[in-house]
């Protein structure tokens, strides 16, 4: 399947393509499309952290947890990324403390010159680790599933 998304990717650009490749489509093909494209007119995939797009932004809500909610995505590890995650990309109420350091960790990405798809060849190894740490430490705290 195609998904489709603003180009310059980051925090959720990032995290939303691991997501996809590792728990919903191994074989996700990502088109990353100018800011100023008209979201509306775009057809062929799915459109993900876009301006009013399904899998945006909603609330403090961040495309990260609405693709959780969507695809019904129940691991306690990928709702503790969503934390993170959330806190790296925007300003929750109360942020995750890690967020801070994913979104340095991002923004240090952007600015070595890559395209967006090496980028994420890149920058998976950070979400595989990430995701490998929240499960040690729900299982630490006796939060993991059984």
């Amino acid at each position: 399947m195609k998904w489709i998304t603003r180009e310059k990717v980051k925090v959720d650009r990032v995290a939303c393509p691991w997501l996809i490749r590792k728990f919903i489509d191994p074989d996700a093909v990502f088109v990353f499309l100018p800011k100023e494209t008209d979201w509306s007119t775009v057809v062929g995939g799915t459109v993900f952290d876009v301006p009013g797009c399904e899998l945006g932004h909603h609330g403090e809500d961040v495309s990260f947890d609405s693709i959780l909610k969507k695809y019904s995505l129940q691991d306690p590890a990928l709702g503790l990324m969503a934390e993170i995650v959330r806190a790296a990309d925007s300003n929750p109420a109360n942020p995750h403390i890690a967020g801070e350091g994913l979104r340095w960790i991002a923004h240090g990405f952007s600015r070595l010159g890559f395209t967006d798809h090496e980028i994420l060849d890149r920058e998976f190894v950070v979400y595989d680790a990430l995701y490998l740490e929240c499960q040690e430490r729900l299982e630490s705290q006796g939060r993991a599933p059984q």
